[in-house]
């Protein structure tokens, strides 16, 4: 299968190393990352200043096509890659694996989320990869991860995102015993406790550091903040569309008055 890959946590990260090294040994990868990590950049494309692009070499053991490093965002990797750099579109768009789980309303703000979007967009099946782990986790957990994926894409039960649905999976911290299911569950609720931290620099101005530090939030049983609480892995099929439904006939429509 041919295979573009990005990420958000950039270039370097050991989630992307640990999928390239898989995949890199049974299908045809190619990989578009940002020189540096842009988590919680959402879906931010770069308008506003110059795209750089750098071919990058790593082990040929990985068994990887081409390699790119950009100064772009994530969803701006996914342009590049599908528009501009393959020769031929690819048939799947994998983002992640993110270090760090990616759940309810973080999809709004997710990196990684945003790269898979935005495969979607281009109508191309699309999966955006979340491992439940903290900066101090082991690399195999990201290892056992990918080769979750390296069997999965090639099982009979890979059912492809259809066209306007991108597939977002979350992994469990697997520790001694990884996860024995997928479950495929909506969204849950996940919060964060929003929080600045005042600081002043050397020349006595002050600046602010954002520390948002998630909430333990009362979920149903069924959602993948709880499923992966509970070591499943998890699979959320998102749309784009957002519309509250339910409020079209509530509202209705009216006759606008004339106004001076």
């Amino acid at each position: 299968m041919r295979i573009l890959m990005t990420n958000d946590d950039g270039l370097y990260a050991p989630g992307l190393e640990a999928l390239a090294r898989v995949l890199g040994q049974s299908d045809e990868v190619y990989i578009v990352a940002s020189s540096h990590e842009q988590s919680t950049g959402s879906h931010a494309i770069t308008r506003h200043k110059p795209l750089r692009i750098t071919e990058d070499f790593k082990d040929p053991s990985w068994g990887i096509k081409r390699i790119w490093k950009t100064n772009g965002t994530p969803a701006d990797n996914v342009k590049l890659g599908v528009t501009l750099l393959l020769s031929e579109p690819p048939e799947l768009i994998i983002s992640g694996i993110n270090r760090g789980s990616n759940l309810g309303r973080d999809v709004y703000y997710s990196g990684t989320i945003s790269a898979a979007m935005e495969g979607m967009f281009l109508g191309i099946p699309s999966l955006a990869l979340s491992l439940d782990i903290s900066d101090d986790g082991l690399d195999q957990d990201f290892v056992w991860c990918a080769r979750f994926i390296q069997w999965w894409i090639h099982s009979e039960h890979f059912i492809e995102p259809p066209p306007g649905i991108f597939y977002n999976l979350n992994f469990p911290h697997g520790g001694t015993v990884p996860p024995t299911r997928l479950v495929s569950v909506p969204l849950g609720r996940r919060e964060y406790q929003n929080t600045y931290i005042r600081r002043v620099d050397p020349q006595g101005h002050e600046y602010f550091w954002f520390v948002g530090n998630p909430l333990e939030v009362t979920n149903a049983e069924q959602s993948d903040v709880e499923a992966l609480r509970r070591g499943f892995i998890t699979l959320t099929p998102i749309q784009m569309d957002v519309t509250a439904s339910e409020m079209l006939t509530t509202i209705g429509d009216f006759p606008v008055p004339e106004l001076d």
